[in-house]
């Protein structure tokens, strides 16, 4: 029976671990200078937030800071003005110095220690805005920096990028948000848990596939930028008809399935099929619930020109033929000989006549029949060749001989059904191979 079903789906692929851009930090100054001692000197190691790495000597700086001294010296000295506006505009003076000294993000350690000290200071030490590896190193003593100079590039790995290759036809299937889990052969049977983060707009030509971000924690920094992992998808379809996946018999463009209307009777139906969860196909179109299929048609389809004689020349049974009718409501005719000519023999790439000789059991021409001869090759898709299937309906010429012309549009082998009917009902039916001559 056809029936819903509540689908969830894993989807596989392979990833590899990245950097998160998020967290990534880099480490500049504001103002030129001379770069003297250098405390973290190794590409790599991890530095705490706070910690130094590096002292640096500025002319500019120095000069600020001198100004800076001054400025307050003034302050103290013509506070007890009374002139008017020479008390606040040396205040001013003092403040205006001070904050330059901000701007250029010195910190207020160092302000506080120029305060008390009454020195400006020389080597100013720069720490680490941000604990984590040094990925990127470019300061070294004795080093002229200027502040476009990028020093340091600082990331925290605590939580890390996986980009996944998804083949483009699972796309569909995910969305930012959904679950994933990735497993790395260096640790056997450790699960590192996370989510979709972002789906990229972008397929790679060579591969068919797309990028898509996982953005995982990483405890005990087990994951390492460039690792190469194993990436398993969380997928929630819904509630979904579906029917077994044995059940669809698939020709070149079109999925049939076979609907079993009891007594024997088999019709075929055309359906659109979604994609493939485990052992089934989600059917979007062609089928309702509690419809009874076929889940194997091996048995009723041996070949592809059974196929054609099931769903191309499909004639339903009389009214009342099923599984119970008596063999003596098979109609007689059904013994009719069929013989079947081509000119030229064999047929060949354009047109052709088609010839069929009808007699009955006793050798008795039979006339007054509806002949129809239906030509039919299948797909090949490595050779971009789509099916074929041309049908011809023959002239009655008498004496049992029947007559037509038919276009073949391309060379090889054919499936042939002829077809014969008279009075509303099927006298005759035969299938064979032809092979038609004048190339592809």
């Amino acid at each position: 029976m056809v029936e819903y079903k509540q689908l969830s789906d894993d989807i596989r692929a392979t990833g590899t671990v990245d950097i998160n851009e998020r967290l990534l930090s880099y480490v500049q100054v504001r103002f030129p200078g001379y770069i003297r001692k250098v405390f973290a000197n190794a590409t790599y190691q991890y530095v705490h937030k706070g910690e130094p790495l590096f002292t640096i000597y500025s002319p500019d700086l120095v000069a600020t800071q001198q100004e800076y001294l001054l400025a307050r010296q003034n302050q103290k000295a013509m506070s007890a003005s009374t002139i008017d506006g020479v008390a606040d505009g040396a205040a001013t003076l003092s403040t205006a110095a001070e904050q330059r000294l901000q701007q250029w993000d010195i910190p207020e350690s160092e302000i506080a220690k120029l305060k008390e000290s009454g020195k400006p200071v020389t080597d100013l030490t720069i720490n680490s805005p941000v604990e984590g590896y040094i990925t990127e190193r470019n300061a070294l003593p004795n080093m002229y920096a200027e502040p476009s100079t990028k020093l340091y590039t600082v990331a925290d790995l605590s939580r890390v990028w996986v980009y996944a290759q998804v083949f483009q036809n699972d796309i569909g299937r995910i969305r930012p948000g959904d679950a994933a889990q990735i497993i790395v052969d260096s640790y056997p049977g450790r699960v590192f848990s996370g989510q979709i983060e972002e789906i990229l707009p972008q397929v790679d030509m060579t591969t068919r596939t797309v990028r898509v971000r996982l953005a995982m924690a990483n405890p005990g920094l087990k994951l390492k930028p460039g690792m190469f992992v194993n990436v398993d998808l969380k997928t929630n379809l819904g509630r979904q008809l579906v029917v077994p996946a044995s059940a669809v018999f698939q020709s070149g463009a079109r999925q049939l399935v076979f609907l079993n209307h009891g007594n024997g009777s088999l019709e075929p139906k055309e359906i659109t099929i979604g994609p493939r969860v485990g052992d089934d196909f989600v059917v979007l179109k062609g089928l309702k619930p509690h419809e009874s299929i076929v889940t194997s048609a091996s048995f009723l389809i041996d070949s592809e020109s059974q196929l054609q004689a099931a769903a191309g020349s499909f004639v339903p049974p009389p009214q009342g033929a099923g599984g119970t009718a008596s063999t003596a409501k098979v109609p007689a005719a059904v013994q009719t000989n069929v013989d079947f000519a081509t000119d030229p023999n064999p047929p060949q790439k354009g047109n052709n006549i088609f010839r069929v000789k009808l007699t009955g059991a006793d050798g008795t021409p039979t006339t007054g029949a509806d002949i129809t001869v239906t030509f039919y090759m299948a797909a090949m898709p490595a050779m971009g060749m789509a099916a074929m299937n041309t049908s011809t309906k023959l002239i009655d010429k008498g004496n049992g001989m029947y007559e037509g012309s038919g276009s073949l549009s391309s060379g090889g082998t054919y499936q042939v059904t002829v077809s014969a009917r008279k009075n509303g009902q099927v006298i005759a039916t035969k299938q064979l191979r032809v092979n038609a001559t004048g190339g592809m």
